[in-house]
């Protein structure tokens, strides 16, 4: 069960990336030395989660495109700049932290992906698309909705996704948070996936987590 289980934590991390970056249109990237070195600073690294052993996983190379457009939803990419991106994920059994930094080249360009993403109506509908299509008939979408979180920085979003997933004759259900930040030109997702039973103690680490990347969001 563990080892299935941390396959579709995979699968559905992969599909939130993609309903959360949905658009028409890729942005345009022009990575510098500062600007990856800022969006570095940003992401979780290992020290981050403790004294914990066990975790695999590390910095992994961002995807920039702006992923398949759901119906109805394509929001503009292409008039925002990139100059910096990084992204690690860290697992363990049951257990999964995914963070994606992007530095744009102007705090205006993060107010208007702002707008235009994270405040959609569509951005859930998009979501719940996708992670339907990618998990299949492994697990059953139970709900997308917000998640309240305190506020991180200029801008703070929380949502949550509830599944039930089918394995080993029995079934359990998953949750998988997205915390999206917004501070300066720096945006950050963090994507926490766990079992359900245990949000008692991941969420407020995911929170801590969160205030973490925040305070070294220097872009």
């Amino acid at each position: 069960m563990r080892v299935w289980l941390s396959v579709l934590l995979t699968a559905v991390i992969a599909a939130l990336a993609l309903a959360g970056a949905a658009g028409a249109d890729d942005p345009t990237i022009r990575l510098t030395t500062a600007g990856n070195a800022a969006a570095r600073a940003a992401v979780v690294q290992k020290a981050d989660l403790g004294s914990v052993l066990g975790w695999t996983g590390g910095a992994k190379k961002p995807d920039l495109s702006s992923g398949p457009p759901c119906p109805g939803f394509q929001p503009k990419q292409s008039d925002l700049v990139v100059v910096g991106a990084a992204e690690t994920d860290w697992k363990r059994p049951g257990l999964e932290f995914d963070s994606e930094a992007e530095v744009m080249q102007t705090p205006a360009m993060v107010r208007l992906d702002w707008q235009r993403v994270v405040l959609s109506p569509k951005l859930l509908p998009c979501m719940r698309r996708m992670v339907s299509k990618t998990v299949g008939s492994r697990a059953t979408v139970v709900s997308v909705r917000e998640l309240r979180v305190p506020r991180l920085a200029t801008y703070t979003k929380g949502l949550e996704l509830l599944m039930d997933v089918n394995g080993a004759g029995r079934t359990v259900r998953v949750m998988s948070d997205m915390l999206f930040i917004g501070r300066g030109r720096t945006e950050i997702t963090l994507t926490t996936t766990s079992l359900y039973s245990a949000r008692s103690v991941v969420q407020p680490a995911e929170i801590r987590l969160a205030r973490l990347l925040v305070s070294r969001a220097r872009a």
